[in-house]
């Protein structure tokens, strides 16, 4: 199993009364990447009327009532101010058969829409026509998350197919399997 902290690494404070020591951040990726989620390519348009698309994992359901959901982007990615400054995204939730698609929006790339199927959404923000489900947005909240901005939105619209998602784990992509 792999350790999260170093016994050679001094240790922080959390609370000014307990010492534990720092988490390595490798081994806490290396963690994290047990854990299974599926994928999704969140898009909006900038201020110029450019769609702007990335990958992102880290999508959670935060409310059904009302309905919210959040995610999260790195402050060094070069679309965060796209993000900021739209007031709207789209989660487009990808089917097994779009590793690919994943790949290109996941990698920097000066036209990440090249090829890949959109029809418009709310506020003109680009949907991509073949992924198993869409929640269109706006934005009612964004906070910071230490290296990462948390995005909170407020689903107006949500579609669904009924097909198998992608899944992502350990580096990897795959499927799900139900059990009996």
């Amino acid at each position: 199993m792999t350790r999260m902290t170093d016994p050679d690494t001094p240790a922080r404070s959390t609370s000014g009364s307990t010492s534990v020591p720092a988490v390595d951040p490798a081994a806490f990726r290396s963690v994290l990447g047990r854990f299974a989620t599926g994928v999704t390519v969140v898009t909006t348009v900038s201020t110029e009327g450019k769609p702007v698309g990335v990958t992102a994992s880290s999508f959670n359901t935060l409310s059904l009532d009302p309905p919210l959901i959040l995610w999260s982007l790195a402050l060094k990615a070069p679309s965060l101010s796209s993000y900021r400054s739209s007031g709207r995204f789209a989660v487009n939730i990808l089917g097994i058969d779009q590793a690919a698609v994943a790949l290109q929006f996941a990698r920097p790339s000066n036209d990440k829409f090249r090829g890949i199927a959109t029809m418009p959404g709310l506020g003109d923000v680009p949907l991509i026509a073949d992924a198993i489900a869409h929640l269109e947005c706006e934005v009612v909240r964004r906070d910071p998350g230490g290296d990462h901005e948390l995005f909170i939105g407020r689903v107006l619209r949500a579609a669904a197919a009924d097909r198998q998602p992608l899944i992502y784990v350990t580096g990897k992509f795959g499927q799900f399997e139900m059990f009996a």
